[in-house]
């Protein structure tokens, strides 16, 4: 079977869980024989042509139908939520031959693109919904859009001929990786076929890690108790937040050390999170790593040379983080939002926190730094479920029976 993927970008320098998810199921597709191709726009990428981890990757170029954008909100737009155009790469979809099945990562323009070359092909389409349609907090949503606003948009007219207004309807399958997503895609098209297909995570990969290699790259005591938060800096994840309940944990645990790992993907809010930390007096216990490659072993060797994983993000449609430390063998503290309790039980294999609340989320920290018999019995549960019901083996069976299933008009 010929599969192309498409996702709104696709680059090492920015990774995040909907990269994983796309590399890591068409690698093990690949590993059966099947043909899966990434076909993307270059979005922060000059590369038109490459192989991840095996993976052919092409990207093509695109523009964003606004006047009078500037560079930085371009920027803006390539690392969170931009609505783009790609001629090229619908001309690239319409030309590729022999493709028995597209699979869209995205809505709007470039869902509409993956919607009218599947038309032409005569072949269905598949669309993951990785969050960002039905369960986007208000403010979250107004400061995606915020780079266009004030500009005048002439893209609507490419958007009706594609179809972008349908592309949810028209899909073969919805999917659906969180929870809540599921429930609400469910609820608003109750004539659309959606299934819930989670994230998954390389048990294997993630079990294996050098702690002493990473904290000697970051120059971080032996004696240090690291709280890891891996993560895209930006207001949805909400760092800003653990930095203030960390001061808290710091002065009841005083070799607490806040390790924030993460591309940046708002600038602005980088800025703001490095003056929290400035303000606090805490920039000798809190290191900030703007990004890891995916296939950098220090990623792995953070994992194992923290006592505690950290997700305390303000919206989170899956959480494939959460997966990565249960792999890693690592106690984990996430605030109770979007799809993380639909895979997960307090008490029982994490601990979920108060959205935005600070006390809460500082007292857990604390709870788990004392407690190392409690912080042990989650990480078991953790690693087990992850390695039972997460691995990518068993998430990519699924995607490709669901691939066999719409192919043969199922």
């Amino acid at each position: 079977m010929k599969i192309i993927q498409v996702p709104r970008r696709f680059v090492a320098s920015e990774w995040g869980g909907t990269e994983t998810t796309i590399l890591q199921t068409s690698r093990s597709l690949r590993k059966t024989s099947h043909d899966v191709q990434i076909f993307t726009s270059l979005a922060l990428s000059d590369n038109r042509r490459e192989t991840i981890q095996g993976v052919p990757v092409r990207r093509y170029p695109y523009t964003y139908p606004f006047l009078g954008l500037s560079s930085q909100e371009r920027e803006d737009m390539d690392k969170k939520g931009g609505n783009l155009l790609s001629l090229s790469l619908l001309l690239a979809l319409a030309r590729e031959p022999g493709v028995d099945l597209m699979h869209a990562h995205t809505g709007k323009r470039l869902g509409g693109i993956v919607r009218t070359a599947a038309r032409l092909h005569g072949i269905p389409y598949l669309l993951t919904l990785h969050g960002g349609f039905f369960e986007v907090p208000k403010r979250e949503m107004e400061q995606m859009l915020a780079p266009i606003q004030g500009h005048f948009e002439w893209g609507k007219g490419f958007g009706a001929l594609l179809g972008s207004r349908r592309v949810l309807e028209d899909a073969a399958v919805l999917v659906c990786v969180g929870g809540d997503e599921y429930q609400a895609a469910k609820k608003q098209l109750p004539d659309q076929r959606v299934e819930l297909l989670p994230n998954g995570v390389d048990c294997e990969f993630f079990s294996q890690g050098d702690g002493e290699a990473f904290r000697a790259a970051y120059d971080i005591p032996a004696d240090r108790r690291i709280v890891l938060c891996v993560s895209r800096i930006d207001y949805q994840k909400n760092q800003i937040g653990l930095v203030e309940a960390f001061a808290s944990t710091s002065a009841k645990q005083p070799l607490a050390h806040l390790v924030l790992l993460g591309p940046v993907t708002v600038a602005s809010y980088h800025q703001r999170l490095l003056a929290k930390v400035h303000e606090m007096g805490l920039d000798q216990k809190v290191t900030l790593i703007p990004g890891l490659g995916n296939d950098n072993p220090l990623l792995t060797g953070a994992f194992h040379a923290a006592d505690i994983f950290c997700l305390p993000s303000l919206h989170e449609p899956f959480g494939i983080v959460i997966l990565e430390a249960w792999a890693a063998g690592l106690p984990v503290v996430a605030s109770r939002v979007g799809g993380i309790p639909s895979f997960s039980r307090d008490g029982e294999n994490i601990i979920h926190a108060v959205p935005g609340d600070v006390d809460d989320l500082g007292k857990h920290l604390v709870e788990l730094l004392e407690q190392p018999e409690l912080a042990a019995r989650l990480a078991r549960a953790g690693r087990e479920k992850a390695r039972h019901e997460y691995d990518w083996s068993i998430i990519s069976e699924r995607l490709l029976s669901l691939y066999e299933e719409v192919s043969e008009g199922g």
